[in-house]
């Protein structure tokens, strides 16, 4: 069933592709730059004309063509060499709070600010890996996810075999499948050993997504809704932690026990040696209700819960992300509404929101953004 909706999302080729583009004054809005400074550089020969319909009107540019803007113009958001790489992960260890949602409608927006971005689904449900349009079942091998790296008899080295392109020119993908969680049943098979084999599994990690992260500016980790070996993996090899949780009290709950918990196992692995350091820790909330008293009675409570750790804008709840979904697609991925085209504004409006405080968040560690006060991220909310 799943093949079939995924070829019926992706005719004619039965292969997802990017179709989106971008009008000259959204381009410039993303470059920083003003219209006339694009014009000038086509009329100069620096950037080929604006593409073109049959009947002459501008189609807009592609993400790639905004790539090679922003290298012609000196106009990319990229870190610099010696600027350390943002890993992600986006974590919570209860399940339906979009975590997979989060992580690739903020892979694709990074991605349209033209970040060079790396998904490593480190999920064996591999929710990421279909929204990024391949079938985790059929596509997708044991060989090509993290399984060959992480096993117990390792055949791998390195993490480079299992990096995919995308029909995202900055963007690449890690996918993952079910077969991945034979990772978690070898280690617990290790027996007495299994501590020294975790640590080093824990190590190892870490290692190749540092090998990797030399190519991307911003790496996000997307692990399984459980404390198991790869969720641990995971924090440790992250420099970066954003929690999702939705507006409700069982949400609220168990994502101050997952907190606790992470506190513990910090605990835990820094004893053994494993280090952990955190640029950031943020929640945010996700599946906003804005219409729902008991929703803006549990974000209330967040508030005063975790203060300026929770992000002052969250994911509103959006038919236009579940339709999206449904096509194995984000909204940024979107070429024209697929509910009202006021509902779609307003989804991809608050989505810019809520993402470009992480991104905001990762820039600050490159020293390129003054952080904000409490004062201002209460205001901005």
């Amino acid at each position: 069933m799943i093949e079939r909706l995924r070829r019926k999302a992706f005719l004619p080729e039965s292969r997802k592709s990017l179709h989106i583009r971008f009008g000259i004054a959204e381009a410039a809005q993303l470059l920083g730059c003003s219209t006339n400074r694009i014009r000038m550089a086509e009329e100069d020969g620096r950037l080929p004309p604006a593409p073109a319909s049959v009947s002459g009107r501008r189609m807009g540019y592609t993400v790639a063509e905004l790539q090679h803007m922003r290298a012609v113009l000196g106009a990319s958001p990229a870190r610099a060499s010696g600027d350390q790489t943002a890993i992600i992960a986006v974590q919570n260890f209860k399940g339906g709070v979009g975590k997979s949602t989060v992580t690739t409608h903020l892979a694709h927006y990074l991605a349209v600010q033209g970040y060079r971005v790396l998904v490593v689904d480190c999920d064996s449900q591999a929710t990421t890996t279909t929204l990024f349009g391949f079938n985790p079942h059929f596509n997708i091998t044991r060989a090509e996810t993290l399984y060959p790296y992480l096993s117990i008899d390792p055949t791998e080295i390195d993490l480079h075999y299992a990096v995919k392109s995308t029909p995202w020119p900055n963007v690449d993908l890690i996918p993952s499948n079910l077969e991945l969680f034979d990772v978690e049943y070898e280690l617990a098979a290790a027996g007495s050993e299994v501590g020294s084999v975790l640590a080093a599994r824990f190590r190892k990690l870490k290692q190749g997504l540092i090998d990797l992260a030399a190519d991307y500016d911003v790496v996000l980790l997307d692990p399984p809704p459980a404390l198991g070996t790869i969720s641990l993996a995971v924090m440790q090899a992250a420099n970066a932690l954003l929690v999702p949780l939705a507006a409700t009290t069982p949400d609220f709950c168990s994502t101050v026990q997952f907190l606790s918990m992470m506190e513990q196992v910090l605990q835990q692995l820094t004893q053994a040696g494993i280090t952990v350091d955190y640029q950031f820790v943020r929640l945010i909330c996700s599946k906003f209700d804005g219409n729902d008293p008991s929703h803006a009675m549990v974000r209330a409570i967040l508030e005063q819960s975790f203060g300026p750790a929770l992000l002052p804008v969250p994911i509103l709840e959006s038919a236009e992300i579940s339709h999206a979904a449904m096509r194995m697609m984000t909204v940024y991925e979107l070429e024209k509404p697929i509910g009202t085209p006021r509902t779609h504004k307003r989804c991809r409006a608050n989505l810019d929101e809520a993402m470009r405080q992480v991104e905001q968040l990762v820039r600050q560690g490159w020293g390129r953004v003054e952080p904000s006060s409490e004062e201002e991220l209460v205001h901005a909310a």
